[in-house]
């Protein structure tokens, strides 16, 4: 299961907010929000939703008795990074 640290990391590699988050996985940007603060839990549809979602844009998650992070696998990079536009400050 993602943590919320493993949460902001994946959106990091592939340069999408919370809000891109939110909106592409269909779970509430509140939840988001909350649940990268460590302010609450998601419920398990929607930790699965953005796991799933993360996974399908390249993100390994990586979780066992030794390490936990996440990474990406480059052969899905075309397909998980932002459009420029969408990395413009507005």
């Amino acid at each position: 299961m993602i943590t919320p640290a493993q949460c902001r990391a994946a959106r990091a590699l592939l340069e999408i907010s919370q809000k891109q988050l939110a909106e592409d996985s269909g779970v509430s940007l509140r939840a988001v929000q909350g649940f990268e603060a460590g302010e609450r839990p998601l419920q398990s549809l929607a930790i699965s939703a953005i796991e799933r979602l993360l996974q399908d844009r390249g993100i390994v998650i990586i979780a066992d008795s030794r390490w936990s992070g996440v990474k990406i696998d480059q052969r899905h990079k075309p397909f998980s990074i932002a459009s420029e536009a969408d990395r413009r400050p507005r």
